[in-house]
Parts: C-alpha cells; structure tokens; sequence
C-alpha cells in the first residue's frame, strides 16, 4: 500500500499540485487519470521520487516516510520498485535478455547462471519465448511493451509504475497489456500505480481510480461507478475521452 497526504508541489512559483490525498492498495490496480496538464504525471513522479514534493507525506505500507529519506536510503527502497516507462524505454543497444538483465545486475548479487534463469522465467511469463537475442527494433510495439513489463518485475518489486503504459499500442493490445499489468499485480500482490489518459484502460482494469483536476484531487472510486459520478469536471473529461475514441474508429474505418 501507497498513502499521499496532503501533497503540495510547485514549479517556478506555480502550483501544479495542490492537498492531493489518496491511498492506493495493494494487489489492485490503482489508476491516475486526468487531463493533460492536471498534474498527474507529476504526481507518479513524485511518489517514486522523482520529484521533491513542497510539503506532505508520500508513505509505504504504513511504516516508511518515503519523502523523507535519505539519498541512500532511497536508493535501497528503489530495489523494491518497478517502473514502466511510456514508450517502453528498452535500450537500443542491448537484446531482450540484456535489457532484461539490467536491473538484476545493478540491483542483485545473482551469479549469471541465476539471472538466465531469472530473465527466462520473466519473459515466460509475459509470452516472449525465443526471443532472447533480438534487440528492440526487431520487436512490435506490444512485444516491446511485454519486454519493459519483464524488465519491471525481474527484481520481484513490492511496488510497480506504469506511465502511459498503452501509449502507441492498437486497441486490442492495449487492452492485452492492461490485463497483464492487472494479473501480475494480482498474482504477486503488488501495488500497481498507472497513470493514463486511456478511458479503455479504466474501464478494464480500474480497481481504484483518482481522478487529478487542476492539480487537486477532484474524485476517486472505482471502474463500477465512475460512469455514474454526479462530478462535472469527471464527466467532461470522460465524455471527451470517449467521444475522442469514438471519432478516430470511424477515421480509420472510414479512411
């Protein structure tokens, strides 16, 4: 589990978060949604640490004040988390296994044996089988997105980041990536953050859904009643959503 309390952030002298309260659970998957610009993505990267909030408290299970750690000790806690970066973020210049590998050999003291062994299994597990040895630009976007997933779970994380997950991915594997995000963290009982734009995406796998607006939190709920929130700003932005999605099927069946 994951609390924020009373989350205040500015850049610049501009306020972009504003006494942002919310707890995500474990073992569910917890969904940051809002409009570009409402402070979300900021928001994910406070959390993980990438940024340095003004003021409030970002706590894990209960008992570790993560805001206010040192640079060392964040850097332990780090062991625990798995990031999920938009577009995925392989490197170009290493093969699915060495991309996989990479955490294991900054993270772990695994012999090479130990992480094949580690690497084979994590890439079992999101379905790339005989791919070991090709690099990034031989994979689709979906393998790519498959291959960051394995490499996000290979140190076995308590805590796992998904930015933008579906971005650049068709309707159909993106909805393939939202259920293997939600099986993985249902399986091994992490605490799964996402953050996204993508109505799809909440409407599959929305265990627990905030809703950031103008860098407050506006609402928060789940995926069963989201559709019936009395909450103007959330029903714009969902209708948007969906109006938006609905425009570009019938450009594409069209075109």
């Amino acid at each position: 589990m994951i609390e924020v309390k009373d989350i205040y952030k500015s850049f610049a002298g501009k306020e972009v978060l504003k006494n942002v309260s919310a707890v995500f659970e474990q073992g569910k998957t917890n969904l940051i949604i809002g409009q570009s610009g409402s402070g979300k993505t900021v928001l994910l990267k406070c959390i993980v640490g990438l940024h340095e909030v003004d003021s409030g408290e970002i706590w894990f299970n209960n008992n570790i004040l993560f805001n206010k750690l040192s640079f060392k000790e964040k850097k332990e806690m780090r062991k625990q988390i798995g990031m999920l970066f938009q577009g995925s973020a392989l490197f170009d210049f290493a093969n699915v296994e060495d991309n996989v590998r990479f955490p294991l050999e900054m993270f772990s003291d695994m012999s090479r044996e130990e992480q094949d062994e580690r690497i084979n299994f994590c890439l079992k597990r999101v379905n790339i089988i005989n791919a070991n040895k090709l690099f990034p630009s031989e994979l689709s976007g979906g393998m790519q997105k498959r291959v960051a997933i394995a490499r996000a779970i290979a140190f076995s994380p308590k805590y796992l980041f998904c930015d933008e997950p579906n971005s650049g991915l068709d309707p159909r594997t993106s909805i393939l990536i939202d259920n293997l995000i939600k099986e993985i963290t249902e399986e091994y009982k992490i605490t799964t953050i996402i953050n996204t734009h993508d109505m799809n995406s909440v409407m599959e796998i929305g265990d627990k859904v905030v809703f950031i607006h103008e860098g407050e939190k506006w609402w928060e709920g789940s995926k069963d009643n989201i559709l019936h929130a009395d909450n103007k700003e959330l029903n714009d932005f969902v209708f948007a959503s969906k109006m938006a999605k609905t425009l570009k099927g019938y450009v594409e069946k069209s075109s």
